[in-house]
Parts: structure tokens; sequence; C-alpha cells
């Protein structure tokens, strides 16, 4: 690409997990199947949500949107993916690009956020359960959930605002199988100091807010567990919580390790491997892991399936 402004670059390209030619079919088979999965999962849950009485209660109102939030969020990623390991040039335009980035870090944060609300609603029903119906009303959890859209949007624009406004003179390849911060800031030929700060401080307040509040949040719930004094008592309040904690260690965990490790132990290849797994794998497991492991959704699941099995 000739040397110029940013106003000049039109598109990039995009390297893709491997460039290796055989491999391209068996991936792109792969990922559909995750795709679909993913797809068909966070659907179910989101709709089984919507549809069964039993299930319209605050923790619930949370799960859906954490459904719909890794509906969404596959949406921004797997079908770009899909079709670069069938594509002979893997280009995306700039507009396209920025959209992406823009749309993958709102529903990242989304759900980094939704997970550490999803985790002040399980104090309040385990710490404070006669006030629980009182203190998560409608209207809070309508609050609580447009709050963590709103944060996350807003830090979207500021992100993608400093990511685009550099220069790209060197080089159009991208890479990586879409567009993410580091790899952008790799390919910049300007000064990327103010970009780099951005990124990591919003990282830094987005992750350690929902770091902390899941943290003080649990802390409150072992207390409260430790008071009981039956062991099987015990066992089922912290069942309830199996789900959340198992999707909070996955999510952010894998967070923690892309965004805040030290920039020398840097690696491209890593880098993928764990995109691939916050941004796929993440919102394939989530539906199953609520699912599998929560009696109400099964018991929900399974009565639907025999309502449809019984009017076919």
């Amino acid at each position: 690409m000739e040397e110029g402004n940013l106003s000049e670059v039109t598109e990039f390209i995009l390297t893709g997990l491997t460039d290796r030619p055989e491999l391209q079919h068996p991936l792109f088979l792969l990922f559909l199947l995750i795709y679909v999965v993913t797809v068909v999962g966070n659907g179910g849950m989101v709709l089984l949500i919507t549809t069964d009485p039993r299930l319209h209660t605050p923790m619930y109102f949370f799960l859906r949107s954490l459904s719909f939030c890794d509906f969404c969020y596959s949406f921004v990623i797997s079908p770009r993916m899909l079709a670069n390991f069938l594509a002979d040039r893997k280009s995306i335009s700039y507009t396209a690009c920025a959209l992406q980035m823009y749309f993958d870090i709102a529903f990242q944060e989304t759900e980094c956020l939704l997970l550490a609300v999803m985790a002040y609603d399980r104090y309040v029903a385990i710490c404070n359960p006669l006030l629980y119906m009182v203190t998560m009303s409608r209207q809070r959890c309508n609050l609580l959930m447009a709050a963590c859209y709103a944060v996350a949007l807003v830090d979207a624009i500021i992100n993608t605002y400093f990511i685009f406004r550099l220069s790209f003179c060197h080089s159009n390849i991208i890479n990586h199988f879409y567009c993410d911060m580091p790899p952008l800031l790799a390919l910049s030929c300007s000064d990327t100091s103010s970009s780099e700060i951005v990124m990591f401080a919003s990282t830094c307040y987005i992750i350690v807010t929902s770091v902390v509040i899941i943290l003080l949040s649990y802390v409150c719930i072992l207390s409260s567990i430790l008071k009981i004094r039956s062991a099987e008592g015990q066992r089922k309040t912290f069942s309830t919580c199996t789900s959340h904690l198992t999707a909070v260690i996955m999510f952010h965990g894998t967070l923690l390790f892309m965004y805040l490790r030290p920039s020398s132990s840097y690696s491209m290849g890593i880098d993928k491997i764990a995109s691939v797994f916050y941004t796929l794998v993440i919102p394939l497991l989530n539906p199953l892991i609520y699912s599998l492991r929560n009696r109400e959704v099964k018991g929900a699941l399974r009565k639907s399936m025999n309502k449809l099995l019984s009017n076919s």
C-alpha cells in the first residue's frame, strides 16, 4: 500500500487463522458447526426464557441478556471468518473493519459487565433473600441492563476512534482473523502511544471493575453459605452459583490473559488461539453450561420438547 494518511486506506487483508491451504476447508467445517450450535443454543435459551413463565425471574432475565449478547457477539465475528476460509482474497473494507471492531468491543464489554451484574444478583438472592424481589425489581434489572450496554457502547466508540485515527502506510495486511485492536496497533506507522494508553486504561477499568464486583459478591456469598449449618444446605445454595462461576472464570481469565499480559510475552499465534476461545468457544459453551447445570432450565426445556412432540 502506498504511504499516506488514514483517509487513503480503503481495505485491509486478513491473514486468517492459518495460511496452510489444506486446513482451510476442515477449519471451515469445524467453525461452521461451532457457529450453528452457538446460534441455536443462545437463540434457544432466549426463546425458552421468554416463553416459559417459570423463568421470568431476575436471574433468568440476566441469563437471557447474556445469551442474546453471545448470539450477537458470534454474529460479529463468525460470518466473516467463515467466508474468508473459502475466499481467495480475504479482504475487508475500512468501514467494515471499523464496524467489526466497534461491535466486538461493545459486546465483549457488555458480557464482561453482565457477568458482574449476575454476581450481584446472586449476592442479593443468597445474602438478602427476603428482599430479593424488591431489590431486584423489574425496573432495577432494566436499569442495570441499560447501564451495561451504555458503558460498553460509549467505551467502544472511544477505543474505535483512537485506533482508526492512526495512519496505516506500510502495509494493510492484518495478521489476524478479524479486526482486533492489538494487530491494528502493530500495523500502524504512526505514534500509537495514546491509543495504547486508552486501550489499556479502558480495558483495566472494565475488567477490574467487573472482577472487583464479582469478588466482593462471592466473598459475601461464601460468608453466608458458611453460616448454614447443614452440609446439604451449603451444597444446594452454592450450586446456584456454579454455572455463573464457570462462565466468569472462562471469560475473565481469557480477557486478563489477552489484554493485561506483558508486551514482551506477546505472540500473535497465542493471541489468535485466545481470540478463538473468547469470541467463538465461550459463546458456544455458555448456554451449555447454564442448561446442563440448571434444573429449572432443564425442566423448562424438557417441558417445551414434550409439548412440541405432542403437537407434532
